[in-house]
């Protein structure tokens, strides 16, 4: 029996590759004594392609046009295409290439599947007033290879069965999936709300952002930011329909939506809600200013679902080195004042004094070791109340006086506390606490042993 399908085998392996000689080398002309690359459309060049039809496989036919040097989607539906994927087709297009000329003149287009085309690819050029076409038939018998022929043509001939994944395209696959439209410079304000969650609030002020829901406080610029940054990259996994109906948008669950987000855009506004889970694990998805449903990854969900204190600003003091004055840091029933002396001469650089309790000359690359330990203070989490943190007995306050912007005097004070290992910090008008290393709070203070002798 062994013997009996190793035969078998061998003569399948056989039979493939006779096939393949019949097609490839017995079908060519007496004098073609090898394989000639040459392009498909001579002389086409990709910048000069202006309209894109692709039916594809499924049977389903997207037509492109670029308007203005822009592609749009022109049917089956009007929208935006994917300018990557377009473009692409357009420059492989220009770069098709015979492998080999199989038939010149073929008695029966069947044989090689170009009776029927699997696919096929139509387009104009600049000063075309015809489609120019390349239709796509069975696979070569090794599959490297793609029968194909230009509609205009007889002859039969093969490409890299790599085109066949460059052309073969559904609308999907050609149109725009940005999911939200964000100019992230215009972005004034976020809300985010998300089923079983506290709705966040920030909005900008200047440079800054700032929550001010559930709490009136400072907000992580670089969270914020990142969201923004998120929404921007955001795409598409599907399209589920054009033109969702009432009855559409209860079916995808947008009537107990999952999460919803409205970016403020001075007096505009764009929003994005999430509907229902899919059986694919992702969420339905909408623009309310379009009628379209799409389903997104069950990832963007995750960044909508995050508390407010994930958007809370890390970073414990506002000051800066450069921008310090004067630094109280009183602890262990003592305070230690420093005060910066501003040099006369723009060449010299401002030195710091200990004003108390021993008034003294600081040594300025240990007292810049400090601030720069004391100013990267951040917080690591934080909890919603101060109980069990040592903040009503703190161990140690640090006071800052400083000016971002010369005339602008700004102070700021952060208290600590201890309960076991756990430190936690906290600023005055905050809401709870934040908690913060302890190892990196320790090698602070060592820093500020250093200066205060």
């Amino acid at each position: 029996m062994r013997g009996l399908r190793s035969t078998i085998a061998l003569l399948a392996v056989l039979g493939g590759l006779f096939a393949y000689i019949y097609f490839v080398t017995w079908k060519q002309p007496a004098s073609d004594t090898g394989p000639k690359l040459n392009r498909v459309f001579a002389a086409l060049e990709a910048d000069k392609v202006e309209e894109i039809k692709v039916r594809s496989e499924s049977g389903e036919t997207t037509t492109l046009r670029k308007s203005d040097g822009v592609w749009q989607v022109a049917s089956p539906i009007a929208t935006k295409a994917d300018e990557s994927a377009a473009s692409s087709l357009a420059a492989d297009l220009s770069t098709m290439e015979v492998a080999r000329v199989i038939d010149e003149n073929p008695a029966d287009l069947k044989e090689y599947g170009l009776d029927a085309p699997r696919f096929q690819v139509d387009f104009k050029a600049e000063g075309d007033t015809a489609y120019r076409s390349v239709l796509f038939g069975q696979p070569s018998p090794t599959g490297a290879d793609v029968f194909a022929k230009r509609g205009d043509e007889k002859r039969v001939f093969l490409l890299s069965s790599y085109q066949q994944t460059a052309f073969n395209k559904s609308t999907f696959d050609l149109r725009d999936k940005t999911l939200l439209t964000v100019d992230r410079a215009k972005v004034d304000g976020l809300e985010i709300r998300a089923a079983g969650r506290t709705t966040v609030q920030v909005a900008r002020e200047g440079t800054n952002w700032n929550m001010t829901r559930p709490y009136e406080i400072r907000a992580d610029s670089g969270a914020v930011e990142g969201l923004i940054g998120r929404l921007q990259t955001a795409a598409m996994r599907s399209s589920v329909t054009e033109n969702a109906s009432a009855a559409d948008l209860k079916k995808y669950g947008f009537d107990r939506p999952s999460a919803e987000l409205n970016l403020m855009l001075g007096s505009a506004r764009a929003t994005l809600v999430l509907g229902g889970k899919t059986s694919e694990n992702t969420y339905y998805a909408r623009d309310t200013s379009k009628p379209a449903v799409v389903t997104v990854d069950a990832s963007l969900l995750d960044e909508f679902k995050k508390g407010a204190n994930e958007y809370r600003r890390k970073d414990l003091f506002e000051f800066r080195a450069y921008s310090a004055d004067r630094i109280e840091i009183a602890r262990d029933g003592g305070t230690v004042v420093f005060e910066k002396v501003k040099s006369q001469e723009q060449t010299t650089p401002d030195k710091w004094r200990r004003i108390s309790p021993n008034a003294g000359e600081v040594d300025t690359m240990k007292m810049e070791l400090f601030l720069a330990k004391i100013e990267n203070t951040r917080a690591s989490s934080f909890v919603d109340t101060i109980a069990k943190t040592g903040l009503d007995k703190p161990y140690m306050t640090v006071y800052a006086k400083f000016a971002d912007v010369p005339s602008v005097v700004k102070e700021e004070r952060v208290t600590f506390g201890r309960v076991g290992e756990d430190t936690f910090a906290r600023r005055p008008g905050e809401p709870g606490a934040a908690k913060v290393g302890t190892s990196e709070l320790d090698d602070t203070l060592k820093a500020l042993d250093d200066v205060s002798k």
